[in-house]
């Protein structure tokens, strides 16, 4: 048994002003943490396309939701749109192959499968492609955690839907988006977006031509920079050492630190890996809250309230050395103040690990903790 501080959290409110970003680009990012909302602006944005719809997902389920997207994407090819659909191959590995890939086709969707199984290249299959990115006449684009499943719509799945953040921008952050899909599309993985240094925000992919771990540095850069707190919020947390030394060094300078994981997860073996390191943590004074409702999938940091970051990037080796992710980090405060105040409004819902009695734990989930920290690289 896992033990927790049974005293409720008490949310702090947000206490930063709304004020604008730094340009029109900035104030437009919109954020979506009900997934019913979100696929129901990316329909409806997917029906006013004119020009193209490119679109690349980790999970396209055949399921309800599945279906709605394939219809809408299909009826934009027939119109003469071009639509274009990137999905990892392992990720829909018999959620999509089966009904959805062939009528998309029939319908002039090009549709590619991103790293399919191959004998004479086995290694490739461990890198897949997690981004989740819609781009709408390259004027507005989707950007986040959510996959096209029925777990992240309470409409279909019920009260115990996935929570995840995403966002959507238009202007300069849109185009940025078009530019970094077809350049994935046409097989260059380590193109960076033209810089724009009178802008707030910009869209950071995880691999360069010159560094391969451009978000493992970027989460440094937040927790080695924080003065006064950073809060974290991810699905998977299987911290590599520079990171969990990070973490360390941030609490030891003064920073608050505060990880938001889910206490129910879609992945056992990861749950046990991001256990092995709770100890550690806990006793240097990093606080650890699990969120209790349901599954936790969102991937959100915030620095002092005034960088932020979201995306599809997990903290986890996978995300940050192996798989292709895309990022939006922000200094845009109207955006930092809306996640700091979703982040207090989650704390609200979840419970504090106890540094005491997680010592206390008994040996069967301490075996299970080195099981999955053993296998922790291919999580």
């Amino acid at each position: 048994m896992i033990c927790h501080c049974t005293e409720g959290v008490v949310a702090k409110p947000c206490v930063c002003n709304l004020l604008p970003g730094q340009n029109d680009d900035d104030a437009d990012i919109q954020l979506y943490i009900e997934g019913d909302q979100l696929f129901d602006a990316m329909l409806a944005r997917i029906d006013a396309a004119k020009k193209r719809v490119w679109i690349e997902t980790y999970i396209f389920a055949d399921d309800e939701v599945g279906h709605l997207f394939a219809q809408a994407l299909s009826a934009r090819a027939k119109a003469g749109v071009q639509v274009r659909l990137l999905v990892d191959a392992l990720g829909s590995l018999f959620q999509f192959y089966r009904t959805l890939g062939p009528m998309l086709e029939t319908a002039g969707v090009e549709v590619r499968h991103f790293h399919r199984w191959q004998w004479r290249e086995p290694l490739r299959y461990n890198r897949r492609d997690h981004r989740k990115l819609l781009v709408i006449d390259a004027e507005t684009a989707f950007l986040g955690g959510f996959n096209i499943h029925r777990q992240s719509s309470q409409r279909y799945f019920g009260v115990a839907r996935w929570r995840d953040t995403h966002a959507s921008f238009q202007g300069r952050l849109a185009q940025q988006a078009d530019e970094l899909f077809d350049a994935f599309w046409q097989g260059d993985r380590h193109r960076l977006p033209k810089e724009d240094k009178h802008s707030s925000s910009t869209l950071v992919p995880n691999q360069s031509r010159f560094c391969r771990q451009r978000l493992a540095c970027l989460y440094a850069d937040f927790l080695g920079n924080a003065k006064q707190q950073v809060c974290l919020t991810t699905p998977y947390f299987v911290p590599d050492h520079h990171t969990q030394r990070a973490l360390l060094a941030a609490v030891k300078r003064g920073v608050e630190v505060r990880l938001l994981v889910p206490r129910s997860t879609d992945m056992r073996l990861a749950r046990w890996a991001a256990n092995a390191v709770y100890a550690c943590l806990l006793d240097a004074g990093v606080k650890i809250y699990e969120y209790l409702p349901r599954m936790l999938h969102a991937k959100v940091a915030i620095a002092d309230g005034k960088r932020a970051t979201l995306g599809t990037a997990n903290l986890d080796y996978r995300s940050l050395f192996q798989n292709y992710e895309l990022n939006l980090v922000s200094r845009d405060p109207n955006l930092c103040c809306r996640l700091q105040a979703q982040f207090e409004v989650d704390l609200t819902q979840a419970s504090a690990v106890c540094a005491r009695r997680w010592r206390q734990r008994r040996w069967v989930p301490r075996l299970a903790e080195l099981l999955g920290w053993s296998v922790r690289r291919w999580l």
